[in-house]
């Protein structure tokens, strides 16, 4: 099962265009900052505001405000206004997947080096 997921998998990946690549490598940038990674973590128990995101993050409004404003520009969260405040969630559940997978494999090397360390 797992060799057809890759190949469905790989053989989209080789009819991909320049375009639509240029978007991938986005979207990888917008994951690429520790303090993203860290909004959107906030972000898997639901909705939050600026300053709940200040909080639970330790950053400062001006930093979390920036920040959000490239997760949204590249459609990793959404925003609602509430009256005086902007609420922002996750865009789509499915980067957690990916931050679950990158998160997973990088958990058992880490482990794997200890060991190593621990071995010497």
């Amino acid at each position: 099962m797992y060799v057809s997921v890759y190949l469905v998998e790989a053989s989209v990946v080789k009819h991909m265009g320049p375009e639509l690549l240029d978007l991938v490598a986005e979207r990888f940038k917008a994951l690429s900052d520790r303090a993203r990674l860290s909004l959107l973590q906030a972000l898997r128990s639901g909705p939050l505001t600026v300053n709940e995101l200040v909080e639970a993050t330790g950053m400062g409004q001006a930093n979390v405000s920036r920040h959000l404003a490239l997760l949204h520009t590249n459609g990793l969260v959404a925003r609602e206004r509430d009256g005086v405040y902007v609420r922002y969630e996750l865009a789509d559940r499915d980067v957690l997947k990916l931050c679950e997978l990158v998160c997973g494999r990088l958990e058992s090397e880490l482990s794997e080096r200890r060991k190593v360390i621990a071995g010497r």
